[in-house]
């Protein structure tokens, strides 16, 4: 029995011996080898960026990774300090942060970088809107300031003493600037340019102002011409009875705008025409007393319909529903497309439609998928065209090319609201509460069309506050709405000039879907879809 157990002892051995052989050997072979499995590439995004002395909420673009932040008057827009900021995903690095803290010059756009796995640079750009102004006695129209030629020019009345002109008000600079000399509620002789200097936050600036002499007692400054309404601009002397006349060209009759219509700004007054007739040109002029300023034109421009506005035009590409007809051209899409990779449709047509029409649009927030292998898919309607899946998330080109001005949009719709049964990081807190529909109309004037990315580590979603917005406006109910109701959203306008290049315009039955979160169940009807463009 011994001769056995030495015999197997020593089989063991050199297998033990044979195996530290083979592991070492592997070892050796594993460290020749080089390590290039790449790292995955996940974009580290800015969620919140606050700075010290803001006047609203920064503007976050994570598509082009830039930053604009907006400050008050109060900041010294050369030592700006940030006050707060998140990184998505949250083990993102800001190595720059401790600069930040101690304030950066944003007199020009700054980079910065983050990181995770790789570098990615953002652009931060500062804005600072200083209200700078700058009156005098007798004065006709609006005084014209430049800032970065850091120069100020002012007409006034032919009857005026151009030796000594009475300065009203004078704001250069920002709320905590000086002005020296000080001419404010002062005698000036304005028969030569006056510098004056302003100084603020130890920086001092030379500006150099112009007063005219008038050659016409008024003026007729322009116009900016929408479809039924347009906006006639004048200066004159403030208190005078100023005014405009207008006419449809060849028209030999004027015909006086109501004082109703008119909105003064010291020696400059602006009218909002009404009820104009679309693609027709008119004339006018500004008139001060019996005096007349030169005769302009305008042209209005169109009132076109939004297309398929009543749903009334579907088809079925297998399991998708696509907002258009099989030989047509869309103009509206849905999420289907997304929906469909985990179950049916959810952005369907209806004869469930109101009196005297005979479609709507049914969106209903559904749970796809199978047990906890799903998402919760808002029920959605949009101008624009779905680009693809992104995992179980959509890429979405938002907006149609659209040049004219609306002033409202119109519709009907019904609503069934559900508790609120899904939510992602951030909303939790709103499971069991009322679900939300929401109807939305932007006019945009970038380049290219929105496009909108639902996932978390590219995240893309429209800012009604962006510099690109020209007009907005939003209907939404967290309340069933049992039987269809007339709805009306009037657009508010940054600016009465900028004419738009795209218009979204969307509908969905969670108002929160592009975050996944919403109540399963909840089901919006929308139709009859119109623009008015009248006041």
């Amino acid at each position: 029995m011994e001769s056995v157990f030495t015999f197997n002892q020593t089989i063991l051995r050199r297998a033990v011996a044979s195996m530290a052989t083979a592991v070492a050997g592997c070892l050796l072979l594993v460290s020749c080898i080089e390590n290039d499995i790449p790292y995955p590439r996940i974009q580290p995004n800015f969620t919140v960026f606050d700075v010290e002395g803001a006047s609203r909420q920064a503007t976050i673009d994570p598509t082009n990774r830039e930053i604009t932040v907006y400050l008050s008057e109060a900041v010294d827009i050369h030592n700006v300090k940030i006050a707060n900021y998140e990184l998505d995903p949250k083990d993102s690095s800001w190595d720059d942060c401790e600069a930040w803290f101690e304030g950066v010059d944003l007199s020009e756009t700054v980079s910065t970088t983050v990181s995770l796995y790789q570098e990615y640079t953002w652009q931060v750009t500062a804005i600072q809107s200083l209200e700078r102004s700058f009156a005098v006695e007798n004065q006709i129209g609006a005084s014209i300031i430049d800032v970065d030629a850091h120069t100020v020019e002012a007409t006034v009345s032919s009857r005026s003493d151009i030796h000594s002109v009475h300065v009203t008000e004078i704001k250069l600079g920002g709320s905590t600037s000086t002005i020296s000399p000080d001419i404010a509620d002062q005698d000036v002789d304005f028969s030569n340019p006056v510098t004056v200097t302003v100084t603020e936050f130890g920086r001092s600036v030379d500006w150099v102002i112009t007063v005219n002499m008038a050659e016409s007692e008024v003026s007729t400054e322009g116009a900016d011409a929408w479809s039924m309404v347009a906006w006639l601009y004048g200066a004159a002397e403030e208190g005078k009875s100023n005014g405009f006349e207008y006419r449809v060209q060849g028209s030999s009759e004027w015909e006086s705008v109501p004082q109703s219509w008119i909105e003064t700004e010291g020696g400059r007054f602006i009218a909002r025409l009404v009820h104009l007739k679309p693609l027709t040109t008119y004339e006018y002029r500004a008139v001060s007393g019996d005096d007349a300023g030169s005769i302009m034109q305008f042209t209005t421009g169109a009132t076109p319909l939004i297309p398929n506005g009543d749903f009334s035009q579907w088809w079925q590409n297998g399991k998708v529903w696509c907002p258009w007809s099989e030989s047509g051209e869309s103009w509206w899409d849905t999420g289907n497309k997304g929906a469909t990779t985990l179950g049916d449709s959810n952005s369907t047509p209806t004869n469930d439609a109101p009196a005297g029409l005979s479609s709507a649009a049914r969106l209903e927030t559904r749970f796809v998928g199978i047990g906890p292998l799903g998402k919760l898919a808002a029920g959605n309607i949009f101008a624009g065209s779905y680009v693809k899946t992104d995992g179980t998330n959509g890429i979405l080109s938002f907006g149609r090319q659209w040049s004219d001005r609306p002033t409202r949009l119109k519709g009907q719709l019904k609503y069934v609201t559900a508790p609120i049964s899904h939510a992602t990081e951030g909303y939790t807190g709103m499971i069991g509460q009322p679900d939300t529909c929401v109807v939305w109309v932007a006019l945009i004037d970038s380049a290219e069309p929105f496009e909108i990315r639902t996932n978390p580590k590219n995240r893309n979603l429209f800012n009604p506050e962006a510099d690109y917005v020209v007009a907005y406006g939003r209907f939404q109910s967290g309340k069933s709405i049992e039987s269809y109701t007339s709805f009306d959203v009037e657009l508010e306008y940054r600016s009465k000039s900028r004419v738009p290049r795209y218009v979204i315009l969307t509908a969905s039955s969670s108002k929160y879907g592009d975050f996944f979160t919403g109540g399963n169940g909840a089901v919006l009807y929308v139709t009859d879809l119109k623009f008015d463009y009248d006041y």
